[in-house]
């Protein structure tokens, strides 16, 4: 479960709030989307919850453990996956997972089923042995997805995590995260793909120019504006705001 109570941010230099007064729950045993239009305060909310981007105001706590007082076990806690996969090039698959094993000193009698596992479901085992600078977009996408989720964390952040996946490593992670929460964990994921968010989503928190717009399940999102499909409804709130 990630906590956030009174959570504000602003950068040097500007007057705006990145985000502003932001109090928000992403239950155990569900599918959270999170959306919001570019500068949103999205990026922002999500490094802060990881401990990228400091707290200005207000606690954040993942299983109970506060991010700025207590960040390594919080994030002990947690799989986060950026945007960004174009990182730790020069390693080849298979030394990048045994290194993020080892950091999360994830048993070897672990780490080894797990690998063989989800490199095949997400159809890159036999390329392992390659370097990630090697990889499609699509290909590096997948094995820091694996990276991030090797030491089997209760909560999994997604920051656009669909983006460059091909149609099999897209259902395969869809999958997963419908796994990941029918077992009482909680996923936390970032999309502008709002198709796929109805798909996927049991609750969503949307917010513009830092400030949360709505917090609450799908249904209840889908039922204060009838008719309208998830697309429209989302342009609609955030034109109000």
């Amino acid at each position: 479960m990630i906590e956030l109570t009174h959570v504000s941010k602003t950068y040097a230099g500007k007057e705006v709030k990145a985000v502003d007064d932001l109090t928000w729950t992403v239950e155990d045993g569900k599918i959270t989307g999170f959306f919001g239009p570019n500068g949103a305060g999205k990026s922002t909310t999500l490094k802060m919850i990881c401990g990228v981007n400091s707290v200005d105001e207000g606690t954040i706590t993942i299983n109970g453990h506060d991010i700025t007082s207590d960040g390594i076990a919080a994030k002990r806690q947690f799989a986060y996956v950026p945007d960004d996969p174009d990182r730790f090039l020069r390693l080849t698959g298979i030394e990048y997972l045994t290194f993020m094993a080892d950091v999360y000193n994830t048993p070897a009698d672990k780490r080894g089923p797990f690998i063989e596992d989800y490199a095949n479901r997400f159809e890159i085992y036999d390329a392992l042995s390659s370097r990630i600078s090697d990889y499609s977009h699509g290909m590096r996408q997948k094995v820091h997805i694996l990276g991030a989720l090797i030491h089997d964390p209760s909560v999994w952040i997604l920051d656009e995590p669909m983006l460059g996946l091909d149609p099999k490593g897209a259902f395969e992670l869809k999958e997963m995260m419908r796994e990941h929460a029918a077992n009482g964990h909680s996923v936390l994921f970032s999309t502008h793909v709002l198709e796929t968010a109805d798909q996927l989503c049991d609750s969503v928190c949307i917010i513009s120019h830092g400030h949360k717009l709505f917090e609450g399940t799908l249904e209840q999102l889908k039922a204060q504006h009838p008719n309208m499909t998830l697309e429209e409804i989302f342009l609609k709130v955030t034109s109000d705001e």
